[in-house]
């Protein structure tokens, strides 16, 4: 059984229209969409001691993630995304960081991080200046660019990350298959580009392949792209080809989307809450 650390970003995914709110961000997402997939799961970020912190600690160790490197930050708010929903569609409309990049790593940590067999990190993390650190103690190393691809970014990240996960729904083919030799040609094991209703595509050099979206029944796509990661990961790690990993990527992406925020665990949410 694979053992997958999601280090970094968290939220809080406030739909204001709905007076919801759930748990989320890239990391935990991936951190507790590993766990539901069958892998042994752990989270090390950094969480506010208001119910936004308390919300965020209970639905992950409902879920069975490991939260012993987590920290809870006394008098710290933690961090919020404000999401609309109109016709269907999202839009984000704000957020605020909150404690979320208070990490401090220490020895510890970096013994933890080794104690798994991938670590999973994110452009929303703000951990790219301790990246060296992390990529030295993990085995295995995933980052999520999300739409945050800036060349500076990509030349200070891509030779010490083994998977980079990168969006770039309104690229053409040639643009996709071109991003894709770079990141490789900069020294990322392998490379793969979501890319929306034209699904995905993911290159390691030697092998390339592509992957068309699983139709489903959508209540929800927030976290779908978070689920397309730990679908392709856990595959990965238990012998799965490139175009197998796709493939339950895009499969798990499509059984994210059924239901309502991330992973769950909805509370009620009033406006008054956000101090």
């Amino acid at each position: 059984m694979a053992r997958i650390l999601g280090l970094g970003d968290n939220t809080i995914d406030t739909y204001v229209s709905a007076g919801l709110q759930f748990p989320g961000g890239n990391a935990v997402n991936v951190a507790v969409m590993c766990r539901r997939l069958g892998a042994q799961a752990s989270y090390l970020g950094c969480l506010g001691d208001d119910a936004g912190g308390a919300l965020l600690h209970d639905s992950l160790t409902r879920e069975g993630v490991d939260l012993s490197h987590v920290r809870r930050i006394s008098g710290g708010e933690n961090a919020r995304a404000r999401i609309a929903h109109e016709q269907g569609d999202r839009r984000f409309i704000g957020s605020r960081p909150g404690v979320r990049a208070r990490y401090d790593l220490a020895a510890r940590d970096f013994a933890f991080i080794a104690a798994h067999d991938l670590t999973h990190t994110s452009c929303n993390s703000d951990l790219d200046g301790e990246l060296a650190r992390i990529a030295a103690a993990a085995p295995l190393l995933a980052y999520d660019y999300s739409e945050k691809w800036t060349p500076e970014r990509l030349a200070a990240t891509l030779p010490i990350v083994d998977f980079a996960f990168l969006s770039a729904p309104r690229r053409s083919d040639a643009e996709c298959e071109a991003l894709l030799a770079s990141c490789l040609q900069a020294g990322a094991c392998a490379a793969i580009v979501t890319r929306g209703a034209a699904g995905a595509m993911a290159s390691t050099g030697s092998e390339r392949r592509r992957q068309d979206v699983v139709a489903t029944s959508i209540v929800d796509t927030l976290g779908a792209g978070d689920g397309f990661i730990a679908g392709f990961l856990v595959a990965q790690l238990s012998g799965a080809n490139l175009g197998d990993a796709l493939a339950a990527g895009a499969a798990y992406a499509a059984e994210v989307c059924t239901w309502q925020g991330a992973f769950g665990h909805g509370q009620a949410w009033q406006e008054r809450e956000i101090r």
